[in-house]
């Protein structure tokens, strides 16, 4: 099965786009073809849009619908171009994971809601594909965090006898999971804030001309604040045991202002900027070290940063990037997506087991993630899946399917 894939993380800097060839081997072994990648940027006034809408920003049930539909169009945009450059023309399904607008976790960690938009009848309609989307209230409704869902794709690629292996996702938030031999439980939680107050800081001291920090040179030139990283790492968020996860509902744009408002007022330019850095990489190592790794593998625009990942490799054993192992630091969530679009076709969960008999998510139960659009059932299945469970991931590089379709 081909299948194509859409992410825009929180950062909203631009659609990741993936293709990928999946097949099931009857011994359980998943092959994952990597077809290509490429990003595909929002027209500027739509992602002004989707930024202002983002958290803590008051949004009416009218500009939601507004952006469902743009963001839905645009999405369909994107997978038209994309089948033709990434897959030859021949995707089978379109998986869309949306813009995330709102993740809702109660004060007590519970994970009540999770919003994408980005309709998928759009997608659908301007690709002539099926699409699945929807990817996280199935895993919240069974108890779950519904975030991160890294960790099935992290547990089948990763898993080694004798060896214990994190794999941290910096986007706009640092999630991580730990693995360790195959078919062991692993743990997966979001650590907290990855590149977006850093992002936002950069925003708001070049006043909207840039975006991040490009190649780290701000942070570099700074110095951290140590009684401000102190008051940053003093959230609550940190103390909670996994399961965990977060947003910019938390760290919004306007929480380091808040947060230092008392003892820091005036911090701002490259020191907050280094300050921001070591505070993600302060607390994805407070959470990783007790794990006692010997690999932390790295994906996401986190992965550019020269700064955060000198400091990482100071702070953890065994750095190294998602890259170094075959697949694409820019690309990795988008072909989880690719490959959770091709379990919810199969019928099978998209959930890693977890810890005391859950899943690694908090969820009592496994899942199928996602909904189809429209909603047949996929002719693919029957040929597709001919063993009941997946027992590893592995990854290759075949070439581009070049068939015509009927």
């Amino acid at each position: 099965m081909i299948v194509l894939a859409l992410s825009s993380g929180t950062s909203v800097d631009a659609v990741d786009a993936a293709a990928a060839e999946l097949r099931l081997d009857a011994d359980g072994t998943l092959r994952l073809g990597l077809l290509g990648q490429a990003e595909y940027g929002w027209p500027a006034e739509l992602h002004d849009r989707i930024q202002a809408a983002m958290p803590p920003a008051p949004v009416g049930a009218g500009e939601v619908a507004a952006l469902d539909t743009l963001i839905g169009r645009r999405l369909g945009e994107i997978a038209r171009a994309a089948d033709i450059e990434l897959a030859g023309g021949v995707t089978d399904v379109v998986a869309s994971h949306g813009q995330t607008l709102f993740h809702w976790v109660g004060p007590d960690g519970t994970a009540l809601s999770s919003l994408q938009i980005g309709h998928p009848a759009w997608i659908a309609e301007a690709s002539g594909r099926p699409v699945v989307s929807d990817f996280r209230v199935a895993d919240i409704a069974a108890g779950g965090q519904g975030a991160p869902l890294a960790a099935l794709l992290d547990a089948w690629w990763l898993a080694e006898p004798g060896r214990s292996s994190v794999a941290l996702n910096i986007g706009g938030i640092a999630n991580v999971t730990v693995v360790c031999g195959p078919g062991e439980p692993v743990t997966a939680w979001d650590t907290g804030p990855g590149n977006c107050l850093l992002d936002a800081a950069v925003r708001e001291l070049t006043a909207g001309r840039l975006t991040y920090d490009r190649d780290g040179a701000l942070a570099a030139a700074g110095t951290v604040d140590l009684v401000a990283l102190d008051l940053l790492r003093a959230d609550p968020y940190y103390a909670r045991r996994p399961p965990r996860s977060s947003g910019r509902e938390h760290f919004d744009a306007g929480y380091v202002r808040r947060t230092l408002a008392g003892a820091r007022p005036g911090l701002a330019g490259p020191d907050l900027l280094a300050t921001l850095v070591e505070l993600t990489a302060r607390t994805v190592a407070d959470d990783v070290r007790p794990h006692a790794p010997s690999r932390v593998v790295v994906s996401g625009g986190g992965a550019h940063h020269p700064v955060l990942m000198r400091r990482l490799a100071e702070l953890l054993p065994g750095v190294t990037t998602s890259d170094a192992l075959g697949l694409p630091v820019d690309a990795k969530e988008a072909y989880l997506f690719a490959l959770l679009g091709f379990l919810a076709v199969a019928g099978l969960p998209g959930t890693a087991p977890g810890p005391d008999g859950r899943r690694a998510t908090g969820a009592r139960r496994a899942a199928v993630l996602g909904s189809l659009t429209p909603p047949a059932p996929h002719p693919l299945r029957a040929d597709d899946v001919r063993a009941d469970a997946v027992r590893r991931l592995v990854l290759h590089h075949p070439d581009r399917p070049t068939r015509s379709r009927p």
